[in-house]
């Protein structure tokens, strides 16, 4: 889409109310210069000001959305790759973990092994920092953002308010959306702390640069293209995620879950990827308990 398009046709909020709903039931982040990653101080506590882009890709809604899983095996070595279930496809972990929650109705300590190593949802878009107190350097800058679930609900409460009163906003509208304000605070949860963000909240709509439509031009032209992170050849296939699981896991040969009812393994895993790169991530222990509920009927 072009940036006259945009401006002439504007955005369906209905279409993107629908997808939210949707929504709501590949590079390595850690090398990739595109992504913007909120920091947080020594207490935890991060602030940050955005603004969410339109996307430029054809027909499609501003954000893409896939699972993945991210955990610590015994071996030491991280398991962090994309899940197939975004594709609609059998993924190796997500069958061994929906047999282990099978096997183990009374058995909370393997129930809790299963949570620890089920699927994180991510959604990915494009931002523009405009504020970013501990990196300055930021700010002005469109970045790709990738987020949870916590985020996203903020994002569909802006679309689709609760109360009569509140008149629903497009938040990805550089003329009629609003700023976003990321506040970030510190929970403990089982003794480790992870970030919350129940006070992060939207401005007033307004217009991005006033409605400048040089600077709203440039800034449109600047986004990234977000499409290949749903791109199904940027997933690995199962055989190959069936060999990472493997190798992580500590078993010593290429076990099928569905022969022998036990964890999956294989291939090396990334080396620079660790746990301090996903603590931005938010999980869904309602939504987890679900899935492995329904799976095990």
């Amino acid at each position: 889409m072009s940036f006259a398009n945009l401006k002439r046709g504007g955005t369906d909020l209905s279409k993107l109310v629908s997808e939210a709903e949707k929504s709501s039931g590949a590079r390595d982040r850690t090398s990739d210069d595109r992504f913007w990653n909120p920091t947080r101080d020594k207490a935890g506590n991060g602030y940050a000001i955005i603004r969410f882009l339109p996307g430029k890709e054809e027909n499609t809604v501003p954000w893409v959305r896939y699972w993945d899983h991210a955990f610590k095996g015994p071996t030491g070595q991280w398991y962090i790759e994309k899940s197939l279930t975004t594709l609609g496809q059998n993924d190796p972990l997500s069958e061994l973990n929906m047999k282990m929650w099978a096997d183990n109705a009374d058995g909370s300590a393997q129930r809790k092994l299963v949570s620890s190593r089920s699927r994180n949802l991510r959604y990915v878009a494009n931002v523009m920092v405009i504020s970013d107190q501990l990196n300055p350097e930021n700010e002005g800058q469109i970045k790709l953002y990738r987020f949870g679930k916590k985020i996203f609900d903020k994002i569909m409460a802006a679309m689709k308010p609760q109360f009569p009163d509140e008149k629903p906003i497009d938040p990805f509208n550089m003329w009629e959306g609003a700023d976003f304000v990321l506040k970030i605070s510190s929970e403990l949860v089982g003794g480790k702390p992870l970030p919350k963000y129940d006070a992060s909240y939207f401005k007033a709509a307004s217009a991005l640069f006033g409605g400048d439509e040089a600077k709203l031009e440039e800034v449109y032209d600047s986004q990234h293209a977000i499409g290949e992170f749903v791109d199904p050849t940027t997933f690995k296939s199962y055989d190959e995620l069936k060999a990472r699981l493997n190798m992580v896991l500590g078993e010593s040969a290429p076990r099928t879950i569905r022969e022998t009812a036990t964890l999956d393994n294989t291939m090396d895993a990334p080396a620079i990827k660790t746990a301090e790169n996903y603590s931005m991530s938010e999980t869904d222990d309602d939504e987890t308990m679900n899935y492995f509920a329904k799976m095990a009927k």
